[in-house]
């Protein structure tokens, strides 16, 4: 339920709004990986058509943060401050992807950035929690309450299929905005406006809960710019449609490129709903879809810019 509430969320945000739109990002910075954002809005900005001109790709941050510039080209090891195997991995990747330029001298390879990175490509970040039923909220309290308290989002909201009332307003930080989704009619209720959060101060993340106290870690203004700067890249690069399309008969596609059943009549996760384990599963070659080219064509990202660099991929690094 919730995958197929999630899924057809992202299409209607995708159709209503000029954002970029991703799904499951870490949402943590002292504890990466505790806590998982459901959906995230990134808010395009004045030079985000610099950063589109780069690459379809996320950037790694260490790329970004590392002593590479655009003037005169450097050795890869002296511009890193990391594990010499971390610094080639990523200098791998920033070539492929034409965020670095590379040239040999002498049988070493030297590097810059093709193009300066660009400040303020992107807004703001909106993070989204997705509860069909509040009915069975699990933690929804305890991950909102992270999510106001880090703020590493300037919004937080709810989105829900439920009816919300009052009580259900009142157990939710006033911070949270709070969405109503009719999964049938696609139709979304603003119940309540989210409050924006101090995304440029230190932020609290809990990282334990005892029965008597909450273990607590203070994040810095500046490990969270960090933080958010990777969300971004993240989002941009990977976006919404990152499921695989099964390889069954009674698999479609619909015109939003959502995995569909025809034998149960509904969206379905080709992660767990899929395959050898379901009564229903008939070999097939997965359905014809290109979900890259519908991204292109519905949303902000580009997926084949010019580049920055003209080279053949990957080439250079060898010799």
């Amino acid at each position: 339920m919730e995958f197929g509430f999630e899924l057809a969320l992202c299409t209607h945000l995708e159709a209503q709004t000029d954002a970029v739109i991703a799904r499951q990002l870490g949402g943590a910075v002292a504890e990466p990986g505790s806590r998982i954002v459901d959906v995230c809005l990134l808010e395009p900005g004045p030079a985000f058509d610099r950063r589109t001109a780069i690459t379809s790709a996320a950037i790694p941050l260490a790329a970004i943060e590392s002593d590479v510039g655009t003037g005169a080209a450097v050795r890869p090891g002296s511009a890193f401050d990391c594990h010499p195997d971390r610094a080639r991995s990523v200098t791998d990747r920033a070539i492929d992807i034409g965020f670095f330029a590379s040239e040999r001298r002498g049988g070493r390879r030297y590097v810059r950035q093709a193009t300066r990175y660009p400040e303020r490509w992107f807004d703001g970040l909106v993070a989204i929690e997705n509860k069909p039923d509040l009915g069975r909220p699990g933690d929804l309290e305890r991950q909102l309450r992270l999510d106001v308290s880090l703020a590493l989002f300037e919004e937080v909201i709810l989105a829900t299929e439920s009816y919300v009332t009052r009580a259900h307003l009142n157990r939710l930080p006033p911070e949270v905005g709070v969405w109503r989704f009719d999964l049938d009619g696609r139709e979304l209720t603003v119940i309540r406006e989210p409050e924006p959060l101090p995304v440029d101060e230190s932020g609290v993340e809990p990282i334990a809960y005892n029965p008597l106290s909450t273990d607590i870690e203070t994040v810095t203004p500046d490990a969270k710019r960090r933080k958010r700067l990777r969300i971004a890249e993240r989002a941009y690069g990977k976006g919404w449609r990152t499921y695989d399309m099964p390889a069954c008969e009674h698999a479609e596609a619909t015109e939003a490129g959502l995995p569909y059943c025809s034998a149960y009549d509904r969206i379905v996760d080709p992660a767990t709903d899929c395959g050898t384990d379901c009564p229903r599963h008939e070999p097939a070659d997965q359905p014809a879809v290109d979900l890259a080219a519908l991204r292109d064509d519905r949303s902000p990202w580009v997926r084949d810019p010019d580049g920055v660099v003209k080279r053949q991929a990957g080439l250079d690094r060898f010799g």
